[in-house]
């Protein structure tokens, strides 16, 4: 009989435990929002900003606009990851600039050529902007909330 006492135990803390496992920590029950799009005042443009979550998901990664020598020319040339552009249905090519960590915001550039894996501008944000060159598509798709 000892030994069945002991289940008797046993079994309800195992379950309990098992129980707690499950339970979501405080507030987690509040939807946390992947991403939030904000108009920007006096233009078409929305700032587009991601949850740290959001980011890890779409394992979205950053690059900079730089200036590099490239075969075409003498002098270095403004670029980005060729990753880095998007073309909107009308044609017009964008990059999404990161003003601030997790923020993005569409800007309009000229590509002069591609080579390779790089673009190369003939206009474009200053160089050392920060550029989303990986996940750029859902950017785009969350800014003009494609599928919701």
């Amino acid at each position: 009989m000892q030994h069945s006492n002991r289940w008797l135990v046993v079994v309800p803390v195992i379950a309990s435990l098992a129980f707690l496992a499950c339970q979501q920590p405080s507030g987690a029950h509040e939807t946390e929002h992947p991403a939030e799009v904000e108009p920007i005042n006096g233009s078409e443009l929305s700032r587009v900003t991601l949850s740290e979550r959001a980011i890890e998901r779409l394992d979205l990664q950053t690059d900079q606009v730089r200036e590099e020598q490239v075969s075409r020319s003498t002098s270095p040339q403004k670029v980005v990851p060729y990753s880095a552009l998007i073309y909107d249905p009308s044609g017009t090519t964008w990059v999404y600039t990161s003003p601030a960590p997790r923020t993005f915001v569409r800007h309009q550039v000229e590509v002069d050529y591609i080579e390779g894996d790089v673009a190369i501008l003939s206009e474009g944000p200053p160089t050392g902007t920060v550029v989303a060159s990986v996940a750029v598509a859902e950017l785009y798709g969350t800014e003009f909330e494609v599928g919701h």
